[in-house]
């Protein structure tokens, strides 16, 4: 059960977790530029895909080796573990190996990193709540549209006000219930919006729930276009977009696209996003 499992290790990094059981929010999007701001920032950094189906955050990763040894070029690129859901007939047996598997790869890290990055699936799953439970930090993107917010909350359809929790967030409550009685700690928990759109569709009811349910909500990446057409490279917005990194790609990058790297100064442990 996961009220019973201690995953809470002196010295351990910081667990950023990226999650929304929504498909299409930009989970992998965000958890690479997470992962990528960091090292920028001098920040040593391990990753985690919890996606057995998809891999997304692993084919990112393969690609960004791939592509700068294509191109004879250094890009910064984090230490990457994935981990597969266990198959087995019985729950508690799959149950009981997927820790085993979670916590050896944490333990693989050991003080090497400062930071590890975690890509979890849009599905529920023993993994996935695992994962918000060891979180030091729980990032979930959310497009601009009432249908994304389902996750989050359920809203009258005449006067749009918020009228219960949402599954996804409802499983994030639970986990920083459950870890604040195992170790006293408090996960740290922000709503990135991506595609948000000029009437800014959830605005009131992403603010109501905010306080209803301790998170923070900020404005993410504006426009997925450019984000698409760098994937197969494993290039990011705030890589070094000139010709000599981004021939023979075509890209329409511009400044005005990219999110905005973390200023400089920057304490240590704090997450690279900025409002």
């Amino acid at each position: 059960m996961l009220h019973d499992v201690a995953i809470v290790v002196q010295k351990a990094p910081h667990l950023i977790v990226v999650g929304n059981e929504k498909g299409g929010s930009g989970k992998t999007t965000i958890a690479m530029h997470v992962a990528v701001a960091l090292l920028k920032e001098g920040q040593r950094v391990g990753t985690i895909d919890l996606d057995s189906n998809q891999k997304s955050f692993t084919h990112y990763i393969e690609n960004r080796w791939i592509w700068a040894k294509h191109q004879g070029i250094e890009l910064e690129t984090p230490i990457h573990r994935h981990i597969l859901r266990a198959e087995g007939a019985k729950l508690d047996e799959n149950e009981a190996q997927e820790l085993a598997a979670f916590e050896e790869v944490i333990a693989s890290f050991g003080q090497s990193v400062d930071f590890v990055v975690i890509d979890t699936p849009a599905h529920d799953s023993y993994l996935m709540r695992l994962a918000h439970l060891a979180a030091d930090t729980v990032l979930t993107p959310l497009n601009d549209s009432f249908l994304d917010f389902g996750t989050l909350a359920s809203i009258d359809p005449v006067t749009h006000e918020v009228t219960e929790t949402g599954h996804y967030a409802a499983m994030v409550v639970r986990a920083r219930q459950q870890r604040r009685s195992l170790d006293h700690s408090l996960i740290n928990w922000l709503v990135i919006r991506n595609r948000f759109s000029l009437q800014r569709l959830v605005d009131d009811g992403l603010n109501k729930l905010a306080m209803r349910l301790g998170f923070r909500s900020l404005d993410g990446c504006a426009e997925r276009i450019l984000y698409r057409q760098l994937f197969p490279s494993g290039l990011t917005a705030f890589d070094r977009l000139d010709e000599a990194t981004l021939r023979p790609l075509h890209t329409t990058a511009t400044a005005d696209q990219r999110p905005r790297a973390p200023p400089s100064g920057r304490p240590r442990r704090m997450v690279c996003f900025v409002a």
